[in-house]
């Protein structure tokens, strides 16, 4: 049966998206999805009628809504050498995202509104993508959160530790609570790179830097994650802040996050491709392209973060697309900035790690578009945005399932060249990307018109509908 609003069926469509497998949120399963102005109009079932106008054609692919990046350094303004919104979103194009949300971590930083409202200036007309930004909370002024219009931004990034690109960083307990406070009175949800300063501080003290890459795991260990989740927990749970935790990389930390959402408090967990990828091993064999903050971990911290993406314990996944250049990462160990380039690999890296652990092609698909679709659009006030249904924004991702191939540093898009996952032996592989109806890239033919993402701006609802 069709879904959508009644249409007289002889009516031009803008495009028919024909015999794909349809990821909704009521199932998967096989149909057209017919759009008009830029949205999805009809999802039809096998055998009703197509009206006229262009189609393409999706036979042997799901059709996924466009993927959110919910957690992106595009690096514009200031660090652009580095990556830049032009190859950051054609990077997140051939990886089936439309939607990104960007850091505040840039020169100047993003730590209010007029900062980001420059930020959109600079960005206008150069991204292919459509994007919102997350603020960065401001340990010398938490009361800005009370107050921040939600059109501009919903959510604030907190650093409880520093590293190379981190503007500012919560050292003091009290700057924190005001923090969590003025975000609860303004509706502001928190996204947090929760690792313990204090903890680093300590051990840094005590046992020095490292000197190899190996040694870089035990210098930055899981005690900063799980004694920074533990605050966590205690301010959500005394002010009752909507707050989602950034690349959880332990057991532990996985642990404590899902036993508090069980309790019923407003925290939610972000799971990165790479940790789902990579262990402390791949750091010690390869080097600075896994050296990561957090640090990627051992072999059970793995299996429990797939665990809890099966379980359907995280709430979204995110590339931390951290690009720098080569020059930089092949720093000595102790200089060596953290971070890796990945919104292009993050969906197809999980989905192979899907496929590989014998999850079914309907199932994967059906946790793509919950973690990379309906998770981070209600988290983050993303109207239009991640799921398939009438109505919605026709931005959508075709996935040949069964593609296996070979990723090089000839298919990387982002500007700093590499990627960690070079030599890696995919399954599945991104076709085609629609954006508000219009083919933006094909494998085939490659990148097609000028770069047309818009800021996407928030509304005044409360986020108590999105806990």
């Amino acid at each position: 049966m069709s879904a959508g609003l009644p249409a007289d069926p002889s009516e031009p469509a803008e495009l028919s998206v024909v015999g794909g497998r349809l990821v909704t949120p009521d199932g998967v399963r096989d149909g057209t999805v017919v759009v008009r102005d830029g949205k999805v109009a009809a999802l039809l079932a096998p055998g009703e009628p197509v009206p006229p106008g262009p189609r393409l054609d999706a036979r042997g692919r799901y059709v996924l809504p466009g993927l959110i990046d919910s957690h992106v350094h595009f690096r514009t303004p200031g660090l652009e050498y580095k990556e830049d919104w032009e190859h950051g979103s054609r990077a997140a194009l051939v990886g089936g995202v439309t939607t990104v949300m960007d850091m505040p971590n840039t020169r100047p930083p993003s730590l209010d509104e007029p900062s980001m409202l420059a930020k959109a200036e600079v960005i206008e007309g150069t991204s292919r993508v459509d994007y919102r930004f997350h603020m960065g909370a401001d340990p010398d002024r938490p009361e800005l959160l009370a107050e921040l219009d939600p059109r501009i931004a919903s959510s604030a990034k907190v650093f409880m530790a520093g590293h190379h690109t981190a503007p500012v960083v919560f050292r003091d307990h009290e700057q924190l609570r005001r923090a969590f406070a003025a975000a609860a009175r303004g509706g502001v949800r928190l996204v947090l790179h929760a690792e313990d300063q204090h903890v680093f501080d300590l051990l840094d003290a005590s046992a020095g830097t490292p000197d190899s890459y190996g040694g870089y795991e035990p210098h930055r260990p899981r005690s900063g994650g799980i004694v920074a989740v533990a605050q966590v927990v205690r301010l959500v749970r005394e002010f009752g802040t909507s707050a989602h935790i950034l690349h959880v990389s332990s057991a532990e930390e996985a642990d404590l996050l899902s036993a508090a959402a069980a309790e019923g408090l407003p925290l939610t967990y972000e799971v990165t491709g790479h940790h789902l990828s990579f262990t402390h091993d791949d750091t010690t064999r390869r080097g600075p392209r896994t050296r990561l903050s957090p640090a990627i971990r051992e072999s059970r911290d793995q299996k429990r973060l797939w665990q809890a993406v099966l379980r359907g314990e995280v709430a979204t996944l995110g590339s931390d697309h951290a690009p720098h250049t080569v020059e930089e990462k092949n720093r000595p160990p102790a200089d060596a900035p953290p971070g890796l380039p990945g919104v292009q690999e993050l969906a197809t890296a999980v989905w192979t790690g899907l496929r590989t652990r014998d999850v079914g092609p309907d199932e994967a698909a059906a946790h793509l578009a919950r973690l990379m679709g309906a998770g981070p659009a209600a988290l983050f006030d993303l109207h239009g945005k991640g799921r398939l249904e009438p109505g919605a924004d026709a931005d959508l991702a075709l996935l040949d399932p069964a593609e296996r191939w070979q990723f090089s540093s000839r298919d990387v898009q982002a500007l700093c060249g590499w990627s960690a996952y070079e030599g890696w032996t995919f399954t599945g592989r991104f076709t085609t990307t629609v954006k508000g109806g219009r083919v933006v890239w094909d494998h085939a033919d490659g990148f097609t018109g000028r770069p047309e993402g818009r800021w996407l701006q928030g509304s005044n609802r409360s986020l108590e509908v999105a806990r």
